[in-house]
């Protein structure tokens, strides 16, 4: 059974959802503030969560901050996929918070349904199954393992988010076509759920930096303005 970790300061709608999703098949463990989340990421049995439930705004802690302290934890702990909860309006703070690490954001109020399927969603990008075309991709100095899920250039590894690894290959295995956003996030995503696309360029800035030399400059992935973006076949 999967294990998920809510941190969440409103105990009412902790304990519906908690409800809810463990009818859906899922162990759900409860933090009251960023204090005891961080704590449980820590030690046994929430240590081993496949993903976490952040509300932005906790008591103790914004959810920014504990979301970046998530990130810098060592080993596995640090790479579990964070879903982002906000009451707050303002799209900025998504994409800080997607630029800290999130690999998905849900605004309140919502549906415990649209929750479950953004909760498969992410856990069905992190955990799959072997690709039988998977190969190793070269562009120049640069390297993708499909089936490792890893990237290098130049014999560097380079961190990216399970969801990052996912646009990158979907813009490699195009190289040279031009693919909006619209293309891109049914590509990753699929159709059943409604995404914010520019969270596709905080995502892109992101992959840049760690592929690029310059990622001001970028050679890989190149923005085609009022359209979308194309990864370059020829590189370095």
């Amino acid at each position: 059974m999967q294990q998920l970790l809510m941190i969440e300061d409103d105990a009412r709608l902790a304990q519906m959802v908690g409800e809810y999703l463990e009818r859906s098949g899922y162990s759900v463990t409860h933090a009251i503030d960023a204090k005891a989340g961080l704590a449980l990421l820590q030690d046994p049995p929430a240590a081993s969560a496949d993903l976490v439930i952040l509300d932005l705004m906790l008591p103790d802690m914004d959810g920014l901050e504990v979301c970046r302290r998530i990130r810098a934890l060592p080993g596995d702990q640090g790479q579990v996929p964070v879903l982002m909860l906000t009451a707050k309006g303002d799209p900025m703070d998504r994409i800080v918070g997607l630029e800290l690490g999130a690999d998905d954001y849900l605004p309140k109020p919502f549906e415990p349904r649209e929750l479950l399927a953004r909760i498969r969603a992410v856990l069905r990008r992190r955990i799959e199954g072997p690709q039988p075309a998977a190969k190793l991709m070269r562009f120049g100095t640069l390297e993708i393992d499909r089936d490792a899920r890893t990237v290098v250039v130049g014999g560097t590894a380079c961190e990216l988010t399970s969801y990052q690894f996912d646009l990158l290959i979907t813009l490699a295995e195009r190289a040279g076509r031009v693919l909006t956003r619209d293309q891109i996030m049914e590509a990753v995503r699929g159709r059943e759920l409604e995404a914010f696309d520019r969270s596709i360029d905080v995502h892109m800035g992101r992959i840049r930096a760690a592929i690029e030399a310059d990622p001001k400059n970028p050679k890989r992935i190149l923005t085609v303005r009022g359209v979308g973006y194309v990864f370059a076949k020829q590189q370095d």
